[in-house]
């Protein structure tokens, strides 16, 4: 069960020299969208095809970070990735396609992985990974749990503490081990994969330290 508690006090000193993504200042009165799709280029442009869907909309903005995060990907070969984004839908008079889609903000760009046949994104609040030694942790409503090789799934109830911004701590003291996941803003790439991620990542379990990358998942709209 996922619980909130007080702040306490502002820790995660994590991560000072990591580039963090520009998130534009949103207006309050637009509405965006957040989206997970395929994402292709044509010409000059690139084009998103949201998951189950023939809808397809050209990203407005040459220089956003989802346009100078995939150049580097397309032009090493990649043909199609995975984005998961958030943004402002509006019309175009270009023919061909369906509007238009102005990005605010950046979640994750893959250009490996499940992409839109993930089974678990909508259930997922925040998922994180690392490597050296692998790890990845889901954690939804219903409690987390930590993947490793070799080793049984460790299922745990947690507590979320929200911090300053936006960064945020999730802790768990059952059966007898003590975790820790701290997350904070900042772009930050797999080292196996390549694949992009907004949220840096620290796991702590019983003394141990594992840094990693991670991205909030379908069940949170933050």
């Amino acid at each position: 069960m996922r619980l909130y508690r007080p702040m306490l006090f502002a820790l995660l000193p994590l991560f000072a020299s990591c580039q963090v993504f520009t998130e534009r200042s949103v207006d309050p009165g637009a509405h965006h969208t957040r989206l997970q799709g395929e994402i292709s280029r044509q010409g000059d442009q690139l084009l998103l095809r949201p998951c189950q869907e023939q809808r397809r909309f050209v990203i407005e903005g040459s220089q956003s970070d989802l346009a100078r995060e995939a150049a580097p990907l397309f032009a090493a070969g990649a043909t199609q990735l995975f984005a998961d984004v958030r943004g402002q839908l509006g019309g175009t008079p270009q023919a061909g396609v369906d509007g238009s889609l102005d990005v605010s903000r950046l979640y994750q760009l893959n250009h490996e992985g499940p992409g839109c046949e993930d089974p678990n994104f909508k259930r997922l609040l925040i998922q994180a990974s690392g490597h050296e030694p692998d790890w990845q942790l889901n954690a939804s409503g219903r409690g987390l749990v930590l993947n490793r090789p070799g080793q049984a799934p460790l299922a745990l109830p947690y507590l979320e503490e929200q911090l300053p911004d936006g960064r945020l701590n999730l802790t768990s003291e059952a059966n007898g081990q003590r975790l820790e996941l701290w997350a904070a803003p900042g772009r930050c790439v797999d080292s196996m994969s390549g694949n992009v991620q907004h949220l840096t990542a620290e796991l702590r379990l019983d003394g141990q330290v594992m840094r990693g990358c991670a991205h909030f998942g379908g069940a949170r709209n933050d």
